[in-house]
């Protein structure tokens, strides 16, 4: 039995809401593999987490971002 028959055996062993998170997880890793998409999620999620933050970091916060931009980590 191959890899691939070894875990559709097991996949169909499991209930929806498992099988849900399991199909979940191949995208995550189908993302995780394309360098590029990968790049801009992370990308994304960085943005997102400094327009998150609480405003008395704003400063320090621009401040790191400016130097991330500065030294080519993020794109504008």
């Amino acid at each position: 039995m191959t890899t691939y028959e070894i875990t559709a055996t097991k996949l169909r062993q499991l209930p929806d809401m498992l099988v849900e998170e399991v199909s979940d997880f191949i995208d995550f890793l189908v993302l995780r593999h394309n360098s590029t998409r990968w790049q801009m999620l992370t990308q994304f999620m960085q943005a997102l987490e400094i327009a998150e933050s609480d405003f008395a970091d704003y400063l320090p916060n621009l401040l790191d971002y400016e130097e991330r931009l500065a030294r080519g980590e993020i794109r504008w």
